[in-house]
């Protein structure tokens, strides 16, 4: 693949920094990108699949210009509370108690589904997906560096990390824009918290309760790491201490990616990523996604038509187009008539590219291919805008359509540049696939069929009776009957 990136220069918007900043990888030509992944204690949810959808489209692109990409996105699978405040039950051993499961069969269960709904939405899979419960020998040599650089203790058999002791060299809160001050007053008191120095210090490993199904040994107890630690541990194994891009859902800034700063620096003495990258949250209706209010859809049932909130099943691509249609970093409104304008304008984006083969060359062009495909490339060049490269895929569109019209001329060279940066641009970089995925097998059935009958009728119509019979008893044979009758020919299935 021809190195695009030295002629191709990306801004990324770095939330560390709150500003658009020129792309530069510590490492010319190759990239390394850490994206939180889910916790695989429920089917996943469709935020969710927005967030990875985003870093999906970012993988894709640098793909397309040449990088060669680390695309490390880890699966949670033990250590994530209840209540992201070190507190309360683990949520896997939690699911696997109330069905009375081992945990590592919900954990199965559910990455299986993860899997499964990212395979529909025509996600490329990473290039390393780790597990925490993997890497716990990794995570207990984190805490033992952690405590031996003067910023983590134990009391009872758990850790902590103390972040006041942190603060006095560092800057914990620079991620999310607060400080210790706000920290400690906006700080819950909690049953099990007066373990901590402080109430704003964060667990690195957790005595486990006699009651707790999932524990490892380690030097401080039975127990199990905390939640921020496992993603420090898989990025350095993997990426290294000091790599490009870490991304996840905005929801994940405070308190996450702030902890994993913290660690990151605690240990290794230097800031862990250059690029910090968010994606914003998904609402419905205008309301925030809630299983307690009704106001919910599973990825599943968007394919399936089944949920009040939708009128109609979508395929996959639709939804994919109606996502990608708002930038990553805005907030995106889930609505019935969103996804039905997506479907039509979807379809119109099909439609062209059908037509993109039927076009006639002329000796010259008319329409400055060169300069509109640059366009494309400035779009997913300035902080992988998606909706501005669909605006102007759909003005290559018009061009299709001008050209098929006789408007405009287009000459062989360009023509074939557009078809080229038509396919690239759709399918490559923002993932979204040829033609519909929704039809059932009987919508399949009824469109062979009808195409045998037109096929059939034309036979007929040239005097071809053989080739009439053949494909009526042809259709016979298999269980299909055809019925010709004053309003044309039906047919019906044994």
């Amino acid at each position: 693949m021809p190195q695009l990136y030295k002629q191709q220069h990306i801004k990324v918007y770095n939330s560390l920094t709150g500003q658009k900043e020129v792309f530069t990888p510590i490492n010319d030509g190759y990239v390394g990108m850490y994206v939180c992944g889910p916790t695989v204690y429920s089917n996943v949810h469709l935020g969710n699949v927005r967030t990875f959808m985003s870093f999906d489209t970012i993988f894709r692109y640098l793909k397309h210009l040449g990088y060669k990409v680390r695309y490390v996105r880890n699966i949670t699978d033990a250590g994530h509370l209840e209540n992201d405040a070190d507190e309360g039950e683990d949520r896997i051993a939690k699911k696997a108690r109330l069905e009375q499961i081992e945990p590592m069969e919900v954990v199965q269960r559910y990455t299986v589904d993860f899997h499964n709904i990212l395979h529909k939405f025509n996600f490329l899979p990473p290039s390393i997906e780790p597990t925490a419960t993997g890497h716990i020998i990794e995570q207990i040599e984190l805490i033992k560096t952690i405590i031996d650089n003067g910023f983590g203790y134990e009391i009872n058999g758990s850790v902590y990390f103390d972040v006041l002791k942190f603060n006095e060299t560092n800057n914990y809160g620079k991620l999310s824009k607060r400080n210790v001050e706000d920290l400690i007053h906006n700080t819950r008191v909690l049953d099990g918290q007066t373990d901590k120095k402080n109430p704003q210090d964060f667990a690195l490993w957790k005595k486990a309760e006699p009651q707790h199904i999932m524990r490892w040994p380690s030097p401080w107890s039975d127990g199990f790491p905390g939640w921020h630690l496992e993603c420090t541990a898989m990025s350095t194994k993997y990426l290294g201490e000091h790599f490009d891009i870490h991304g996840g859902g905005m929801d994940l800034k405070f308190p996450h990616h702030e902890c994993e700063i913290a660690q990151a620096e605690a240990c290794n003495h230097q800031s862990p990523v250059n690029y910090w990258m968010h994606a914003n949250m998904l609402i419905m209706n205008g309301k925030k996604m809630a299983k307690s209010t009704g106001n919910f859809i599973l990825p599943e049932q968007i394919f399936t038509g089944e949920n009040e909130h939708i009128t109609q099943a979508f395929s996959a691509s639709v939804a994919r187009f109606f996502m990608l249609q708002a930038h990553y970093r805005s907030i995106l409104d889930f609505t019935n008539n969103g996804l039905l304008a997506s479907e039509k304008g979807f379809n119109r984006l099909m439609d062209a590219i059908s037509d993109l083969d039927t076009l006639k060359a002329s000796a010259s062009s008319s329409i400055n291919i060169s300069e509109w495909k640059q366009k494309c490339y400035d779009a997913m060049n300035d902080d992988f805008n998606s909706p501005i490269l669909i605006a102007n895929l759909f003005e290559a569109v018009k061009f299709i359509n001008q050209i098929k019209d006789g408007k405009v001329t287009i000459s062989e060279a360009d023509l074939e540049e557009l078809k080229a940066t038509m396919h690239t641009f759709t399918f490559d970089v923002l993932g979204l696939v040829y033609g519909s995925q929704t039809e059932t097998g009987e919508d399949k059935l009824t469109g062979a069929v009808d195409l045998l009958i037109k096929l059939r009728q034309e036979a007929r119509a040239n005097k071809d009776f053989a080739l009439s019979d053949k494909i009526r008893d042809e259709l016979a044979a298999v269980g299909i009957q055809l019925n010709d009758g004053k309003e044309g020919t039906t047919f019906s299935t044994n």
